[in-house]
């Protein structure tokens, strides 16, 4: 037996297929695998008592006693594992390389229709044709794109985790399962001297029929699927960065149970200012600084707490930056990024800030190109960071998702009631909001909107205006 492995998971779903692999793989010698080991209402099979005298109950007190069982039994060991089988197992499996990965798939429809079957019939497994149950699958769209989505999310954290630990899985589909020399590369895949003469046929395909004849309103089956997006046709390509919880940058209220979650070149001073009144406090009072361990405490400490962030038009915003960071030259300004921008983007930008000389006509040129510079510095086309003042807003909330999301997302342009609204929920009077300074630019966005900016802003952000609801830009900043 090679010590390649300790033990092995099969990743799988119902009606894929996974109990014909798992009496195959109950062929090979020294090879033994104990069904659903964590399937939270039975432990192994619907009859079983116990998995190498683990119980249930046993197993549901300390799931790692059955995982030591199973690792120190004589051979190779492993189980089967879903989507909804006992959570608290799946990390360390998928994270172990120790742990061989057999992930089974079979197309969703076909899963879909004999789940469905199953459930119409009382029948999930099949020996003797002669005791095959008649029955049809009633398709229901709603529920099937629940159940293609629950598949494919639970897919993608298996397959990110791989990657990202440089681990590979013995990939198989359920019609491979049919093919001896197939099952015979999975016992080389995990390391086992053993190989089948010929697959295990005890176990009878319970569904031989075409899916027409399978499901009882099949046109109406047709029509949900052609409505379905295969292959992600409209899917807006996000290269970005991903973007971790940024919990430094968390701002909480000197006393009230408030924590403000900024997104940069937004209105994070006013804000502030603002949260500092609650408290009748000065700005300096607000808690910064944060990391995880005391953020923790301080949400114990403050029951009833809530966060929010404030997301920005995305013109706004992008307005915001180029005028603080880009065309500026004071402090806090991008110097090294505005020289790059002039000599290899070739980006018509003066190269110490605006003069007497910069007008309109200039302000817009030099932000259009800016913009169109943006498109390919979020798609990750340019040597320049994407700086966390012109990130996409939906990424830096996705990134939030990392620790935990803000309770509330308000707009700038609607941010008084947002504000007001969280005062009613923690109890306190609403402070007045001090007014949203515009940037220090010689020229407004105002003076030089037009549609073409409109256009280069949206195709730089265009995940923006979708995940956010925004349309075009106009003199207070809102949706048209």
């Amino acid at each position: 037996m090679s010590s390649k492995f300790d033990l092995f998971v099969v990743l799988a779903e119902m009606r894929t297929g996974s109990n014909f692999l798992e009496a195959n793989l109950n062929a090979l010698d020294g090879v033994s695998c104990h069904g659903e080991a964590f399937n939270p209402f039975f432990i192994g099979y619907p009859n079983a008592d116990d998995i190498l005298g683990v119980t249930q109950d046993q197993r549901e007190k300390d799931p790692e006693r059955l995982l030591a069982k199973v690792r120190g039994a004589e051979g190779l060991n492993g189980f089967r594992y879903f989507h909804d089988h006992d959570p608290r197992v799946i990390d360390g499996l998928l994270a172990n390389p120790r742990c061989a990965k057999i992930v089974l798939t079979r197309n969703p429809v076909e899963s879909y229709v004999s789940w469905k079957i199953a459930q119409a019939t009382g029948q999930w497994k099949l020996t003797d044709a002669k005791n095959r149950r008649e029955g049809q699958a009633e398709f229901d769209g709603d529920e099937f794109i629940r159940h293609i989505e629950t598949l494919q999310g639970f897919q993608k954290q298996v397959l990110r985790v791989l990657q990202i630990s440089g681990q590979t899985a013995f990939y198989v589909a359920y019609e491979d399962l049919q093919d001896v020399e197939v099952m015979n590369g999975m016992a080389a895949f995990l390391g086992v001297e053993a190989r089948l003469p010929e697959l295990d046929k005890k176990l009878k395909k319970q569904n031989p029929a075409p899916l027409s004849s399978k499901v009882a309103n099949f046109d109406a089956m047709e029509n949900a699927l052609s409505r379905l997006d295969r292959f992600d046709l409209t899917r807006t390509p996000n290269f970005e960065p991903r973007r971790n919880a940024m919990v430094p940058n968390y701002v909480a209220a000197a006393e009230a149970p408030l924590m403000f979650l900024p997104l940069r070149a937004g209105c994070e001073d006013a804000v502030c200012e603002w949260m500092a009144a609650l408290d009748s406090a000065q700005v300096d009072a607000l808690q910064r600084d944060f990391t995880q361990k005391p953020l923790r405490k301080w949400k114990r400490v403050n029951r009833g707490h809530r966060t929010f962030t404030v997301v920005t038009h995305p013109l706004t915003r992008a307005h915001r930056v180029f005028c603080e960071r880009i065309l500026a030259s004071g402090s806090g300004s991008f110097g090294e990024i505005r020289e790059t921008l002039r000599k290899r983007y070739k980006l018509p930008i003066p190269k110490s800030g605006a003069g007497e000389a910069y007008d309109a006509a200039a302000h817009r040129i030099a932000f259009l190109g800016f913009l169109q510079w943006l498109k390919g510095n979020l798609a990750g086309q340019t040597s320049i960071r994407v700086d966390p003042g012109w990130a996409s807003q939906s990424q830096m909330i996705q990134g939030f998702s990392e620790f935990n999301l803000p309770d509330l997302i308000m707009r700038e342009e609607q941010i008084e009631m947002g504000l007001s609204q969280v005062c009613q929920q923690i109890g306190r009077e609403m402070p007045t909001l001090p007014v949203i300074a515009e940037p220090d630019c010689p020229v407004s966005l105002a003076d030089i909107y037009d549609e073409e900016i409109e256009s280069a802003c949206k195709d730089a952000y265009t995940r923006d205006y979708m995940m956010l609801g925004y349309g075009p830009w106009n003199k207070r900043g809102q949706a048209a």
